[in-house]
């Protein structure tokens, strides 16, 4: 096999891992704004009782 062809393969693999750890942060995040979320609604609704 060609040298190249590994080269485009390592390239390859890194612009995929990357765009996977981008997605997972993406995931992170929303999951952290939806918590906050239901903590702010718990909130309410135990100031309203």
């Amino acid at each position: 096999m060609d040298e190249r062809n590994f080269t485009y393969m390592f390239y390859g693999f890194s612009v995929a891992w990357g765009i996977i750890a981008l997605y997972a942060i993406g995931l992170l995040r929303r999951q952290s704004n939806i918590n906050s979320q239901v903590e702010s609604l718990k909130k309410m609704v135990d100031g309203k009782r």
